[in-house]
């Protein structure tokens, strides 16, 4: 989509970790939660390169003749696309500067190899001969294959021989803690370097210089799958990653020239692949960096999870959902509610049968043992594993033939289509009929993630609702191939259809002089014909606002070239201490609202490609609190940028004497409910 009508995505990506990166740079983020920032900046980085990157080195290598049919040009884009990443990496190493000398007024120091003292080199001589075994020595001249992501030292050797030596940060802290002056650390990038004379051939060392490499992730399986399973195919080809195609190699900008011809050669990659860096990289492991001092404010306050004011206090879970739907929102509430849904139903002797769609699987869960412990109690478990789920795979699969063999029904990947909801549903016994309870959600069972991203969970009874969940697991189940749905949206079934007849339903009210409105929160919009129905929306005089987390390949038009009764697309984007993940649809719609949540966003994979469940809110004290919620987003304005025609990031300016603070302000909102629950 690279027009004058829409963004490129990849380049609006780009500008969504920008966002992150300008976490980093702030004054007011928290010391270390600033090295945080850096760290989800690198990692983000390194997944851009193995997928978005390799998808595009693929496109290169089409034919000329046949590229030129196409929409996109990846010459020219992949050169725009890397002038825009050295440009952020070399803010990202002025950032990164900027905070080691904020930690050293906290005591905090990070010395390098030169700096160590003598009571440092005999501590750190002490600690090389515990790791030295774990120090893989690879040759220029026997062929290496270097691991996707692995740090290494390419060392020179007067002898003129050449090495790679990997840093085994997989199997050790990456950050030393030595003696001395208040809280030192040293990498351990540099206790290797300083040993090298130990672990290599005799032979003086010229030089070393820290290297990564990073491989295309694509499996690249075959479309005809024959006799078998989808999931066996995925699995058998998971090593493919390790010697994928190499997407970037990021070498330290110290390094001579003749040194990264030689690394060029022996790795044969191109010089298009070689991108000049730091001293360290794999910077993402400050993800592990806690911590060492006494002083809270290094850090983000605890935020302890509230409970809900109705699940987490409840003596019958089933009656609770019964008597009315109930709304989880995380990280704000617990956990807890989803995982005692399960636990409650694997226990209860009315349960017949549990059926589940997993996207993303915890290694072990209180979930994952309440759904081992239902099949212990004879009841029937019918879980869907997305086993194309990336860089889950594995351990989806696993988790998988672990069920089965415990006795569940279990169904693997769809060819050519990824099941991303996030759906249960529990079939029980009441009064000598079936009762079905269903959970619907927008972000994935587990637990860990839950802590950290920004999600919403509806638990309900309605017997439409259930009825139509019913259906999709039918249809996962491959007894049906198209559901017949009252209330919910699925796609690829009729989402897009719903969503673009209500969008239709606004620029009609709108033309009729009534009141119009389209106000959506979602992670990624990138769909070319929900962006044109925006599109018409403004110019038919719809008021539309947008939350957009990640990249969006909308561009807001200026009042200027609108129609005089129009008014312009505003689009804001919310980095924060947490990652907003949940998907929000509000449509007025004559002032009889409706609006939906669930696990689709506005691009076309979702859309068309997936199987993804939204729910209509339905309780009209659930729509009000969801209603109330998503305004603290709309009108956040201490963390809130514009993602403008012009990409400028910049905070919005709402003129507000109290500046609102979502993430927080949506905190303290479901504690003064729960507070008032309970007096």
């Amino acid at each position: 989509m690279e027009n004058e009508d829409y963004k490129d995505r990849d380049i609006s990506w780009l500008f969504f970790n920008e966002r992150v990166l300008l976490e980093a740079a702030s004054s007011t983020t928290p010391l270390l939660e600033r090295l945080k920032f850096l760290a989800i900046f690198s990692s983000n980085l390194d997944e851009f390169f193995k997928v978005r990157i390799s998808q595009l080195r693929q496109l290169k290598s089409v034919d000329k003749s046949l590229r030129k049919k196409l929409i996109s040009k990846p010459n020219k884009k992949l050169k725009k696309i890397l002038r825009i990443i050295h440009e952020q990496q070399q803010r990202f190493g002025a950032i990164m500067e900027a905070i080691f000398k904020e930690l050293l007024k906290e005591d905090i120091h990070f010395i390098t190899d030169e700096e160590v003292t003598s009571e440092q080199k005999a501590f750190l001589n002490t600690l090389f001969k515990s790791i030295s075994a774990d120090c893989e020595v690879l040759t220029t001249d026997e062929n290496p294959k270097l691991s996707d992501g692995g740090l290494y030292l390419f060392v020179a050797q007067a002898n003129d021989t050449y090495h790679f030596v990997k840093i085994p940060t997989d199997l050790h802290n990456r950050f030393v803690q030595i003696p001395g002056n208040g809280h030192s650390f040293i990498f351990l990038d540099d206790v290797v370097k300083m040993h090298l004379n130990q672990l290599l051939p005799e032979g003086a060392i010229e030089g070393s210089y820290s290297i990564k490499l990073s491989r295309d992730a694509e499996l690249y399986l075959e479309d005809d799958f024959g006799d078998t399973p989808l999931a066996d195919q995925i699995y058998d080809a998971l090593h493919q990653r390790k010697s994928g195609q190499p997407t970037r190699l990021l070498y330290d900008a110290n390094m001579p020239e003749s040194y990264k011809e030689i690394i060029r050669k022996t790795l044969d990659i191109g010089n298009i692949d070689l991108f000049p860096g730091g001293r360290y990289h794999n910077l993402s492991d400050f993800f592990g960096f806690d911590n060492p001092t006494d002083n809270p404010d290094l850090t983000y306050k605890i935020q302890v999870p509230l409970p809900h004011p109705i699940l987490s206090r409840t003596k019958d879970f089933f009656a609770s959902i019964r008597e009315k739907d109930q709304l989880v929102h995380f990280p704000y509430q617990s956990f807890d509610a989803v995982e005692n849904f399960i636990v409650a139903a694997a226990k209860d002797d009315k349960v017949r049968h549990i059926k589940i769609s997993l996207y993303r699987i915890a290694k072990a869960s209180v979930l994952t043992d309440a759904l081992l412990l239902a099949l212990e109690n004879g009841k029937k478990v019918t879980i869907f594993v997305e086993a194309k789920a990336r860089f889950d795979e594995k351990n989806n699969i696993e988790w998988g033939n672990i069920f089965q063999d415990k006795g569940a029904k279990v169904f693997f990947s769809i060819p050519n289509i990824k099941v991303h909801s996030k759906i249960a549903l529990i079939e029980r016994t009441e009064a000598d009929s079936l009762k079905r309870y269903a959970y619907i959600g927008t972000g994935n069972f587990n637990a860990k993630t839950s802590s950290i991203y920004c999600d919403h969970g509806l638990f309900t009874a309605n017997p439409q609702v259930t009825a139509d969940l019913h259906q999709v697991f039918s249809t996962l189940e491959r007894h049906l191939i198209i559901p017949k749905l009252k209330r919910l949206l699925v796609s690829p079934f009729n989402t897009r259809n719903v969503f673009l007849q209500s969008i239709e339903n606004e620029i009609k009210n709108s033309k009729k002089g009534l009141p119009a409105k389209v106000t959506a929160k979602m992670n990624s919009l990138e769909d070319k014909t929900m962006i044109d129905a925006l599109y018409r929306a403004s110019e038919a005089g719809v008021h539309v606002r947008l939350i957009v987390r990640g990249f969006s390949c909308l561009i807001p038009k200026p009042a200027s070239e609108l129609p005089s009764a129009s008014e312009p697309i505003l689009i804001t984007s919310i980095v924060d201490r947490y990652l907003e993940h949940g998907r929000i649809y509000l449509f007025h719609n004559n002032g009889d609202e409706k609006m939906y949540i669930g696990s689709a966003d506005w691009m076309t994979r979702n859309l068309d490609r997936r199987i993804e469940v939204l729910t209509p809110i339905l309780d009209s004290d659930i729509f009000n609190e969801l209603n109330d919620i998503l305004k603290l987003q709309l009108n956040d304005s201490a963390k809130a940028r514009v993602q403008d025609s012009d990409d400028s990031n910049t905070l919005i300016d709402l003129q507000q004497e109290n500046p609102i603070r979502s993430q927080y302000a949506i905190y303290e909102y479901l504690k003064a409910k729960d507070e008032n629950v309970l007096s």
